[in-house]
């Protein structure tokens, strides 16, 4: 009897390679820690650049109706958080660019400080996560990013401070699409100034 069982054909075996663990045939990549890039910025532009950017939002904003939709301290405090890949240099950044537009705008202190602080921590530890340096990704990063920073200032000012402020989705959604725009377009800039640690 045992002469009658003929051996059944034998396949490659592919289950034991982490690319193909899903059972698909098209391999899954994993980014780890060491594969992501940990950038650094020289002083004048760890400076410069934020405070280029409140200035320009401090003013500019004023004198210009259209451009109070755009937040350019924020997408700088995402760009920090996503290059560096620091969480406690993002948290740091976020809480410094926030606090420092809430004194040049007049505002109570700690809206801007507390909501940058939060999107700062996260842009830190996602970009340990991923590597977000095509402009596709970066859209979603942004536009996901300045919802976050949206909800956590809404929930201060009506929460802890009682400001009379509404919720809308009809100016949050574009809103986040503009500095999406203006995000991937001020981030090709900065990536010139990225050094590699």
């Amino acid at each position: 009897m045992a002469s009658q069982l003929k051996p059944l054909p034998t396949q490659p075996a592919r289950a034991s390679h982490p690319a193909y663990e899903s059972g698909s045939s098209v391999p899954i990549t994993y980014t780890s820690g060491e594969q992501v890039e940990v950038y650094r910025f020289s002083i004048p532009v760890t400076i410069g650049v934020p405070l280029l950017a409140l200035f320009a939002q401090a003013f500019i904003s004023r004198r210009f109706a259209l451009f109070s939709y755009i937040d350019l301290p924020l997408l700088v405090t995402i760009f920090f958080g996503m290059a560096r890949r620091n969480p406690v240099s993002g948290l740091l950044t976020g809480a410094v660019i926030g606090l420092t537009q809430d004194a040049l705008g007049g505002l109570q202190l700690g809206l801007y400080g507390i909501a940058k602080t939060v999107v700062g921590y996260l842009a830190s530890s996602l970009g340990v996560k991923l590597d977000v340096e095509n402009a596709g990704a970066r859209v979603l990063v942004i536009v996901g990013f300045y919802l976050v920073h949206a909800a956590v200032y809404f929930s201060v000012a009506r929460g802890l401070v009682s400001l009379p402020i509404s919720w809308s989705w009809s100016r949050g959604i574009p809103a986040g699409l503009a500095n999406a725009v203006i995000g991937v377009l001020l981030y090709w800039v900065l990536d010139h100034f990225k050094q590699r640690t």
